[in-house]
């Protein structure tokens, strides 16, 4: 690779969660909803697309705008917000956008000749009597849209979430909301073909007890066998059911990630998470030889500027994968080096003295106040932004992971902020070794650097700072030298 690759994999000021990695050619393109940074809702942005070389996923670039909110006839002023979409490629070898609208309860498509757009709107899943889905008195809720192209060209649209919408339930209409459900469409991409059914009940018999669906539809296929992933009821984590078939026989195979790394290990306090949770969405690709599930974290103290993240996840010999943990180093294909400057923002757990939390409490402003955070030093869109963790007071906790140590013997961490006190080093979450003491004396509202030497030994570690003191600390990067 030209450089090393880091979560998030994308540039700092970017905020595209909900991401769908897709193999087309010889680049890997992901498709996600588009955030923006400080606003008070998801997704306020248009779709816009980043791609990576197969063979090079430190080195992603930047597609540009694919598919705007307006273009849509039923959007024309832009009032609506594009949720989670996905993308396939039909027969025709066309390329498909899927989208749902916020809870507008219909479900979008477009059209390109280009995995990069630009995309034109093609029109709205329907009936073959025209009827909008989403119109009929008994139909689900079309919501996050998981469009799966089989091998034998039959087209499977998966949908659902969880919650009922207040709105949506309306004189004329009444719309399901049960679960995950799948229907089957023509090979025009748009038109249903069989009655939608009822795959993944959210509840009861044939529901997942403990992972139950909530939202976030995905499908892939490998080695015969179909994968679903969703996102369950704890909103934190996403899991997958596999099948030999697509629409039924589902069983039920695990976590493959949790964005604040919960049920690894045993783990299910969420006020002690390895990370602030909050919602998550994301598909799986299989490239080189080797599956990675594509995820997104939270920043900002917000639900609505969220990044996306990105682990390699194994196989085993019966078909299942085992869960990931967050790293800092998701796509790198290793550990980082044990030299050289790294900016705070990768750091993959972030906690406070008193531990984390759901970001989509009530006021989460004012519940994490005195909590550390990822934020950003500009408006969004800026490309010249810096990202840096925010606010860490003490007992504040930031870890990175993980890198290949024993070549370097000092470290300096960048810090801004007004603080006294240190930051301790260790290669341990509970600081029960401690691999250097860095002395943050006076700082004052002035970007310092401050050095200590370091003891950290050899081989694959992790690097965990905390620190202590009075006032506040702005971590920006760190340094190993």
């Amino acid at each position: 690779m030209k450089r090393q690759a880091f979560n998030p994999y994308l540039t700092e000021y970017e905020y595209i969660p909900d991401g769908e990695p897709y193999l087309f050619g010889d680049r890997v393109y992901v498709y996600g909803s588009h955030d923006r940074f400080g606003a008070p809702m998801f997704c306020m942005n248009d779709y816009v697309c980043w791609s990576a070389p197969a063979d090079d996923l430190s080195d992603w670039r930047y597609e540009g705008v694919i598919y705007r909110k307006n273009q849509d006839p039923k959007n024309r002023l832009g009032i609506r917000l594009l949720f989670a979409p996905d993308v396939a490629r039909g027969v025709d070898g066309k390329y498909y956008l899927y989208y749902a609208f916020d809870f507008m309860g219909i479900m979008g498509v477009a059209v390109s000749d280009s995995p990069t757009g630009p995309f034109e709107f093609y029109g709205h899943v329907q009936y073959a009597d025209g009827t909008v889905w989403g119109r009929k008195k008994g139909d689900s809720f079309p919501f996050d849209p998981g469009i799966f192209v089989d091998d034998d060209g039959r087209v499977y649209l998966y949908s659902g979430f969880y919650t009922p919408v207040p709105g949506i339930v309306t004189g004329f209409r009444s719309l399901e909301f049960g679960g995950g459900y799948v229907l089957e469409l023509e090979q025009d991409m748009k038109t249903i073909r069989t009655p939608e059914k009822l795959l993944f009940p959210k509840e009861g018999p044939g529901s997942f007890v403990g992972h139950e669906f909530f939202e976030a539809s995905s499908m892939r296929k490998y080695n015969g066998k179909y994968y679903f992933v969703y996102s369950s009821r704890h909103n934190h984590e996403l899991c997958y059911a596999v099948s030999n078939r697509p629409t039924e026989g589902f069983r039920f195979g695990g976590t493959l990630v949790s964005n604040g790394d919960l049920f690894l290990d045993g783990k299910e306090d969420e006020s002690h998470a390895s990370n602030y949770i909050g919602n998550t969405h994301g598909g799986i690709l299989h490239l080189n030889g080797k599956y990675y599930i594509f995820y997104h974290r939270h920043t900002n103290r917000s639900s609505y500027a969220r990044q996306a993240c990105a682990e390699e996840i194994t196989m085993d010999e019966n078909g299942m994968f085992r869960q990931a943990e967050m790293t800092s180093c998701g796509l790198n294909g290793g550990p980082l080096k044990g030299v050289g400057t790294y900016p705070a923002r990768i750091a993959c757990n972030l906690w406070s003295k008193d531990g984390t939390g759901r970001y989509d409490c009530k006021n989460p402003k004012k519940a994490f106040a005195e909590h550390p955070y990822f934020t950003q030093d500009k408006k969004d869109g800026d490309g010249s932004a810096r990202q840096y963790i925010a606010n860490m007071r003490d007992g504040a906790v930031a870890g990175f992971k993980y890198f290949v140590m024993g070549e370097a013997k000092e470290i300096s961490v960048e810090l801004a902020g007004k603080a006294k006190g240190k930051m301790l080093v260790s290669g341990n979450r509970d600081f029960s070794a401690i691999n250097a003491e860095i002395p943050v004396e006076n700082l004052n509202n002035v970007k310092t650097d401050f050095t200590a030497k370091l003891i950290a030994g050899k081989g694959k570690r992790a690097l965990y700072f905390e620190y202590k003191g009075e006032g506040y600390v702005d971590f920006i990067s760190f340094t190993l030298k």
